[in-house]
């Protein structure tokens, strides 16, 4: 599978490793020159990774970060703290990050995610009806 560019060439890739020979592992890595249309950025990569993508203003980004089929994280940097909230709110996804370490979770706060990322809540109060069941 080729998950970046039409120009990635597994022998030269110094990210890959023979250890895992069954799958397809790298270590950490940024993918620059990113595209909308590459399956590295449509899909959802449980590693540390990062695409970077271009912009030119708000309306873009946002219908570009929602246009994928999935929504459990996203992540906002900016210095604009009206910005950062404006756009988290707008943005469909389960967690939003800003400006903040990515991956961090506390267990009074729900996680999980939205359209293919998954239904229902873990931890905070909001994972109490994986556990139980209403009765009327």
């Amino acid at each position: 599978e080729n998950y970046g560019s039409d120009d990635d060439d597994d022998d030269n890739n110094n990210n890959t490793t023979n250890t895992f020979e069954n799958g397809y592992f790298l270590s950490p890595a940024i993918f620059t020159n990113c595209r909308d249309d590459m399956r590295i950025v449509q899909e959802e990569v449980f590693g540390m990774l990062m695409c970077i993508l271009t912009f030119d203003n708000e309306e873009e980004v946002l219908r570009r970060a929602n246009a994928t089929n999935f929504g459990l994280a996203a992540g906002i940097i900016t210095n604009d703290m009206k910005t950062a909230h404006r756009m988290a709110s707008k943005l469909r996804a389960g967690t939003v990050w800003i400006n903040k370490t990515y991956n961090t979770t506390y267990p009074a706060v729900p996680w999980g995610g939205v359209k293919q990322s998954g239904i229902g809540r873990e931890n905070g109060s909001a994972a109490l009806g994986a556990w139980t069941t209403e009765k009327a």
